[in-house]
């Protein structure tokens, strides 16, 4: 696999906090909740929908939260006014909407960011030296922006990317291999992405505010059980990446398949400086309310939540706080979206706030 020296020499060198290793993050601190793309949001108010989905997860108890840095205009349409196009992810974390939610009491942001001047997966038929360089540099200059302007604030943000796995295969199909180009593009792509997190963090340091890069798979059982290639066993031993996200869909339904999922993603990605074994979170887990009867719903979300703590996942991560699948439209119903949700379109609270309320309140 190819790595840039330049690259290599960064992601090598120890630049990372060694905050969290062995100190277990606060309750509320680890259970996150995901807001983007809802396909309805609360009409009682004309706050702007990436704004009202903040302060509704703030109300939870939760102190993290994961959003969409990328297309804002159609993740947060609501309330809302988006430029067409925006020049660099800085742009973005300036625009009001974004800048009112980092000044929100939040303690983590994960972030799905993406360079905004190409598509989101050009490296899957390889990457250029070009690309590669632009790549570092970008999360360069974000990580440099965020260290900056958020210096003493006690806030992380976590750079990721989305389920890395249909993204290999430039394809929902999940019988397909990935190819050894697409592999060798996506181990260079995230190598440059961390480059350029740990250049910005030796060169200003983190004072009481932190910036960490991941990856995110979400095809773990194929690769534990079959032995097939996916990000897990074929881009993960290859890289230095601070933390990854598992999307877990293919899991969650059996506590022991979930946990040996946590365990085989652990075994396949090297130890970071800053969270340790320990760095593998979930990213996404939930289930749709309208298609299950809430006794499944509530044993699914209860392996992932119960597991997750008891493994260790320093972020646990729910999906998501307004239902983003919409079964029809516009939505005016309950039943007019699968209902993964923490939230109804009625504006009445969903099983699942309850019970992670009670989770994050609840003392250790």
């Amino acid at each position: 696999m190819r790595v840039h020296v330049a690259m290599a020499v960064a992601i090598l060198l120890a630049g990372g906090c060694a905050h969290f290793p062995g100190r277990p993050l606060a309750r509320n601190v680890t259970l996150g909740v995901t807001h983007t793309g809802g396909t309805y949001n609360l009409g009682n108010t004309t706050q702007d929908f990436l704004g009202q989905g903040a302060d509704a997860v703030l109300d939870l108890g939760s102190r993290t939260i994961k959003l969409w840095f990328h297309r804002p205009k159609d993740c947060y349409p609501f309330n809302s006014e988006w430029p067409e196009h925006f020049e660099s992810l800085i742009d973005i974390a300036k625009h009001p909407y974004y800048r009112a939610v980092f000044e929100k009491p939040f303690k983590t942001y994960i972030l799905v960011a993406y360079g905004p001047q190409r598509p989101e997966h050009y490296w899957t038929k390889g990457i250029s030296d070009a690309e590669c360089a632009d790549e570092q540099q970008q999360f360069y200059a974000f990580t440099k922006y965020l260290l900056s302007t958020y210096r003493h604030t006690g806030k992380t943000f976590i750079l990721q990317h989305w389920e890395g796995d249909w993204a290999i295969r430039a394809s929902y199909d999940p019988n397909a291999d990935p190819t050894p180009a697409a592999i060798e593009g996506m181990v260079t792509w995230l190598n440059a992405r961390q480059a350029g997190v740990q250049q910005a963090r030796q060169e200003l340091g983190e004072h009481g505010v932190h910036v960490y890069h991941a990856a995110e798979v979400n095809l773990v059982a194929r690769a534990m059980n079959e032995g097939k290639p996916n990000v897990t066993n074929a881009v993960l031993p290859h890289t230095r990446l601070d933390l990854v996200s598992y999307s877990s869909w293919d899991t969650l339904s059996s506590g022991p398949e979930f946990r040996r999922a946590l365990d085989f993603i652990a075994a396949n990605m090297p130890d970071s400086p800053s969270f340790g074994a320990k760095n593998v979170y979930v990213g996404e887990y939930g289930f749709p309310e309208n298609e299950a009867p809430l006794a499944k719903v509530q044993e699914h979300i209860r392996n992932v939540v119960e597991t997750g703590l008891d493994w260790g996942c320093p972020y646990i991560v729910y999906w998501e706080l307004f239902c983003n699948e919409a079964r029809r439209k516009p939505v005016l119903k309950n039943d007019d979206v699968r209902g993964v949700w923490l939230i109804k379109p009625d504006g009445s609270k969903a099983w699942a706030w309850d019970y992670l309320h009670e989770k994050i309140t609840e003392s250790r």
